[in-house]
């Protein structure tokens, strides 16, 4: 049972965004690229009482907006998974990213598992196999040809990208972002023992079905991929029912785990 006395312990680089001192187990959620743990805002808040959703907070933006952004991608995941480490027991754990996050996910999961703490599941969207991570250079360009590709993915909203004062402020971050994606190699290492969900849209250019089959090598616990109808963003249209996937997801965890119903919700 999670003892709400001791709920507000050191979370690093976490966020707590709807706390629910009485959770039982928790899903820590990994933004894409650009974006940062507010975008989970909405999710935690759908979350029922019995499950907590906590959202990474990658450097660079909001409150950590003065933090330098780490070299690649592996520098990222060592950080985040050092901070649920140093967090002491904790309940059965389901991680979540999309797109540019899954592999945050994947990687922080390896650390975790590495440390003796492994995840009781990985559920990954909108982003090939890790050894299957597409090369790029957008990186490399223009602001220009930046926020066109931001436009062709619909990573965000138009109105901000039709803000001139907005984009520079937030460009750096994006770029940075896209580097980390684009120069990200992953390092042979043990498969993962947990189960791996991997869910993207059927018409999403980032993914094709074979590069969501290549995640059934990265674990010996068993994968199952599921298509939603939409492009790269899915979720936005799909909110409701991934949050209901997760949940279910952590419940079947807490209860695997025999963890004890709390004596008042």
């Amino acid at each position: 049972m999670s003892d709400p006395a001791t709920h507000d312990r050191h979370l690093g680089a976490f966020r707590r965004l709807t706390p629910r001192p009485y959770a039982r187990a928790r899903v820590l959620l990994f933004p894409h690229g650009g974006g940062s743990a507010s975008y989970y805002r909405p999710w935690a808040a759908a979350a029922p009482w019995d499950v907590e959703f906590l959202a990474a907070q990658y450097a660079g933006r909001e409150d950590r907006y003065s933090e330098q952004i780490p070299a690649d991608l592996h520098g990222v995941a060592e950080g985040l998974a050092a901070d649920l480490t140093a967090d002491g027991p904790r309940l059965p754990t389901v991680l979540f990213g999309h797109s540019m996050g899954a592999v945050v996910a994947y990687e922080v999961a390896l650390r975790l598992a590495a440390a003796g703490e492994p995840p009781t599941r990985l559920v990954v969207s909108g982003h090939p196999a890790p050894a299957l991570t597409r090369r790029g250079r957008v990186h490399l360009g223009t602001d220009e040809e930046l926020v066109e590709e931001l436009r062709r993915t619909d990573a965000t909203h138009r109105d901000i990208l039709d803000n001139a004062a907005l984009v520079q402020a937030f460009l750096p971050v994006i770029r940075a972002d896209y580097r980390l994606s684009e120069t990200y190699r992953p390092v042979p290492s043990l498969a993962l023992c947990c189960p791996v969900d991997v869910l993207y849209g059927d018409a999403d250019p980032e993914i094709h079905d074979w590069e969501a089959e290549g995640w059934r090598e990265v674990t010996d616990g068993g994968c199952a991929l599921r298509t939603f109808e939409g492009g790269h963003f899915y979720l936005e249209e799909h909110r409701e029912t991934v949050v209901e996937l997760l949940t279910a997801r952590a419940r079947a965890a807490s209860e695997e785990a025999a963890v004890p119903w709390p004596s008042a919700p």
